[in-house]
């Protein structure tokens, strides 16, 4: 089965902040961007998305250009819950918060927050039921840690070399799952 990760286009947040769950808008101006990844997908697809409105409002205008099958918002496509480091510069983050999580961001959650393990089983049980479904195409509007979850899922790579996976803004990934 064929599945497109599309991630999310630059956000307004300045570099270097932590936003993960938090609902941030993107940067404008995005048409040259969103055409080009209009032509990296299927004619016809399914579509599923965060409901963050950085995904959302991409997930949409695919919507809008292309043969929807369905589209679908999905809580388990959210990015990361970082609990109390969203919306903290990475360089305010106590080092002795900080540096356990980066030695082992696999099990170690944020305070407040989720562990990338936690993310990667919501993702499972959404790739589960997902592909389950249908055998249409598959595009799914997310984030850098859901895409680098289900890359891990569909190449059996360990969650700790996830990083290994490098997803841009507006980047479009195809697999066959």
């Amino acid at each position: 089965m064929e599945i497109y990760l599309v991630r999310h286009t630059e956000t307004i947040c300045e570099k270097g902040i932590c936003y993960g769950q938090t609902d941030v808008d993107i940067a404008v101006p995005f048409d040259k961007i969103f055409g080009r990844i209009i032509s990296e997908l299927p004619s016809e697809a399914i579509i599923f998305s965060s409901p963050l409105k950085r995904c959302v409002i991409l997930a949409k205008h695919i919507q809008e250009n292309i043969k929807a099958i369905s589209y679908q918002e999905d809580e388990r496509l959210k990015e990361m819950n970082f609990g109390d480091w969203e919306l903290k510069s990475w360089n305010e983050i106590p080092s002795e918060e900080l540096n356990p999580w980066m030695e082992d961001f696999v099990n170690i959650k944020v305070s407040n927050g989720e562990s990338f393990v936690e993310l990667h089983e919501r993702v499972g049980q959404f790739l589960s039921e997902a592909i389950s479904t249908t055998n249409h195409p598959i595009i799914i509007v997310a984030h850098a840690g859901i895409i680098r979850s289900i890359l891990c899922h569909q190449s059996s790579l360990p969650l700790r070399d996830a990083f290994k996976n490098k997803v841009d803004f507006g980047q479009v990934i195809k697999i066959d799952f």
